[in-house]
């Protein structure tokens, strides 16, 4: 399983405008079913309702999974990412080659 951060934003059309926490609520159990079928397992989602973005913390086989979780419920994105952590432990604590 690899990371992912997806993106939404109202000013590129791909967060809702207006959205509330009640709205946002009765969408993400739609958003969970589809991510399950898609192998996606949800780690964190942050929401800035006033200024209509949106940052979807996810693991999954690969990018493709994270997208069809999207079409599945009609949600549009702007971007999906694969990242990695970059703790000390994961990153600077490695060894390196002399």
């Amino acid at each position: 399983m690899k990371f992912f951060i997806d993106t939404h934003d109202a000013a590129k059309e791909t967060f809702p405008p207006g959205l509330t926490p009640v709205q946002f609520d009765g969408f993400f159990a739609q958003y969970e079913e589809a991510c399950a079928e898609e192998e996606v397992v949800i780690l964190r989602v942050h929401v800035a309702y006033e200024a209509g973005r949106a940052f979807c913390f996810t693991m999954a086989p690969n990018a493709d999974c994270v997208r069809r979780a999207h079409e599945r419920v009609s949600l549009p994105f702007d971007s999906i990412c694969e990242v990695k952590t970059a703790t000390p432990g994961d990153t600077f604590f490695r060894p390196h080659a002399a």
